[in-house]
């Protein structure tokens, strides 16, 4: 036979067989489907749900316009960013417990209200190493700049943006200079993001005195509801679905202070004297940057060790 038939045979069967499966598949998919069975929620099955959104809200005592939907909407979005990044708010449920503790009695002291405790926490994530791309530092994200302009020493060796109640009582300067002059908690924690100058344009620039009247850019737009919005979350962490165990919240650190006000040569020696471990003494101490002191202006620094 010649390649020429055999080529042709082969093209007659594989034309065959071609027909076959396509009427097979007409007459298959053309029948009625089986009906697709509905979930039932009660059998386990993984499902996420929208938030209902509180009839009222306050931000440091000052009413949130919740019936706006521009508002509304706004907070919806933080609520859910917020709930449904499950890990993340596990930690600053975690957290909480530890620095909630120091810079609550701070605030009071300095007249700031509790609410901005929830500022700290979107800053840094309550994380007193947290460094940002631009360089803001420690749990309140002080620049060098606004830190040393609210008393904070930053060198080279020592850097109070790192010290938790130094930067909180420098934080509450700032609060209270932006409150007196904007007269209101609000924008005072909006500033904290734009700057006292940014927000102070947009005010003049928009005609208003209002913080939720403002169009803003992404960041600062979304600051304050994401701080109403973590608030909401831990003041009822079963409401939106977080269940912590007490022993699994991170205790506050137990210290007490020491004061030094010569130089130090090496701080793992320090620590050794004191029956510690550098690492540990670094934990309680974030501030102190490098593993000496020089001090050369006897300056008196407290340190913290454990009791």
């Amino acid at each position: 036979m010649s390649k020429t038939n055999i080529y042709t045979r082969i093209l007659s069967v594989s034309s065959l067989v071609i027909a076959t499966v396509l009427v097979i598949q007409l007459f298959t998919f053309s029948s009625t489907p089986e009906p697709v069975k509905e979930t039932n929620k009660d059998c386990g099955e993984y499902a996420i749900y929208s938030l209902p959104i509180p009839d009222s809200m306050t931000f440091a005592g000052e009413s949130v316009p919740i019936r706006r939907n521009d508002v509304k909407e706004s907070l919806d979005r933080e609520l859910l960013i917020n709930t449904y990044w499950q890990s993340q708010t596990i930690l600053f449920i975690k957290r909480a417990n530890r620095y909630f503790p120091v810079i609550e009695p701070i605030l009071k002291e300095q007249g700031v209200p509790e609410d901005f405790k929830y500022l700290a926490l979107i800053e840094s994530g309550l994380m007193p190493r947290a460094v940002s791309p631009a360089g803001a530092a420690g749990i309140w994200q002080f620049m060098r700049t606004t830190a040393r302009e609210y008393g904070l020493e930053v060198t080279r060796e020592v850097d109070e943006r790192y010290n938790v109640e130094k930067a909180t009582v420098a934080a509450c300067k700032y609060f209270k200079k932006a409150y007196k002059h904007y007269g209101n908690w609000t924008l005072a924690a909006a500033s904290y993001n734009a700057g006292k100058t940014g927000i102070a344009k947009q005010l003049t620039r928009q005609k208003t005195d209002n913080y939720y009247d403002l169009l803003l850019g992404e960041e600062t737009g979304r600051y304050v509801y994401r701080i109403i919005a973590v608030k909401e979350i831990l003041s009822d962490p079963d409401k939106y679905g977080f269940h912590v165990n007490k022993q699994d919240l991170y205790p506050p650190y137990k210290t007490k202070h020491i004061e030094i006000n010569k130089p130090v040569k090496n701080f793992a020696d320090f620590a050794k004297e004191h029956n510690l471990s550098y690492k540990t003494f670094k934990d309680l101490n974030p501030w102190l940057r490098e593993s000496f002191l020089t001090n050369a202006s006897r300056r008196t620094y407290a340190v913290s060790i454990p009791e």
